[in-house]
């Protein structure tokens, strides 16, 4: 065990972790963690990544996804906006982000996913939305229950010092922006009140 391991926690966006890994490439070199928190997601991301580079514009939580990551070898954290941040093109065969575009401009953040990912690459996003009309509202209540018990039961947490913000975007907005954006994403809509865009770059 690494000596600043932190203690394991569940929540919502956590629950996503496994989809995301599982569709990591093959001998992926280096991988992209976009708004990485305190650096979990980016920690798994080493048994799948050589190199695993993690952002965000928080400087707490950037401090702390360091500290986590000491003695995990291929981390690089880089404190900064997304947006604006030197990092290279093409230059990840993975990129990932979680419970973070909400808090940018979807559609910039997205192109600039987009640019950042080598041919070939894979894409994933996960996010939130905001309902809009009886049939999302449908979903969302009738998922509330289980939404209440499922984070009981595993006693959510998050850390200390994670920014929020409310979404937007609506999911109706996010699905037609994002296959706008990325032809031929896959769009889910997930029961703990998530979303899910997946997308593989052509090689050409």
């Amino acid at each position: 065990m690494h000596r600043t391991d932190a203690k394991p926690y569940w929540n919502t966006n956590v629950a996503r972790h496994q989809d995301i890994l599982r569709a990591v490439p093959e001998e992926c070199g280096k991988a992209l963690d976009i708004g990485c928190g305190d650096g979990l997601l980016a920690r798994k991301l080493t048994a799948r990544a050589t190199h695993v580079t993690c952002v965000d514009s928080s400087p707490e939580m950037i401090a702390r996804a360091r500290e986590l990551a000491t003695g995990h070898s291929g981390i690089a954290c880089v404190e900064g906006d997304f947006l604006s941040v030197d990092l290279p093109a093409r230059g990840y065969d993975f990129v990932c982000s979680v419970a973070t575009i909400h808090h940018m401009d979807f559609e910039a953040a997205l192109v600039r996913m987009r640019e950042l990912l080598r041919p070939g690459g894979t894409l994933v996003v996960v996010g939130l939305a905001r309902e809009a009309g009886p049939t999302e509202w449908a979903a969302t209540i009738a998922a509330a229950p289980l939404v209440r018990i499922t984070k009981a039961l595993r006693r959510a947490d998050s850390p200390q010092g994670m920014p929020v913000a409310d979404p937007h975007m609506s999911y109706g907005q996010v699905h037609a922006t994002a296959r706008r954006l990325l032809p031929g994403v896959r769009y889910r809509r997930h029961l703990l009140r998530r979303y899910s865009l997946t997308w593989h770059k052509p090689r050409s």
